[in-house]
């Protein structure tokens, strides 16, 4: 399985629909903004890899750093922003190598543990988690009240 660095100059389109099938609510002008934004930050790096007969993309990641995250000991901290696997890719590996190649990323870069989340109803990416080593540190549910 190939895992490698995100090249701007040919996996952009991809990018973008692996975007999609994990932020379906977003339009394409936000993924464009954002995308142009996680390849101009200066820390972290996004993660892609290829499906195993073509050079198409079954899957990618972006880590970064986080000053804090919930449960961790160290600060700064190595952080999962964004992880998906196309659907058809799943159960073969392909998140695995992701998160292996995000782990090598951040010990080269010093950092010595790596946090994510996810959210509460979401139990495909709770189970991919602990299957690959995370342990669960915090539930929350967040409240905002608009004031006029």
């Amino acid at each position: 399985m190939n895992v490698r660095e995100l090249d701007p100059a040919r996996d952009m389109v991809e990018w973008l629909q692996l975007r999609r099938g994990l932020f379906a609510d977003s339009t394409e002008a936000e993924h464009r903004r954002e995308m142009a934004e996680i390849l101009a930050e200066a820390v972290g790096c996004v993660l892609v890899v290829e499906r195993p007969s073509s050079p198409h993309l079954a899957g990618y990641l972006c880590v970064g750093t986080r000053k804090y995250a919930e449960g961790c000991t160290s600060s700064p901290v190595a952080y999962l922003e964004e992880w998906f696997v196309a659907a058809d890719a799943r159960r073969q590996g392909v998140g695995k190598a992701l998160i292996a190649a995000a782990e090598a990323w951040a010990r080269q870069n010093g950092y010595t543990e790596l946090a994510s989340d996810t959210t509460l109803d979401n139990d495909i990416s709770l189970a991919s988690h602990l299957a690959l080593g995370f342990t669960e540190v915090e539930r929350q549910i967040n409240f905002i009240k608009k004031l006029r």
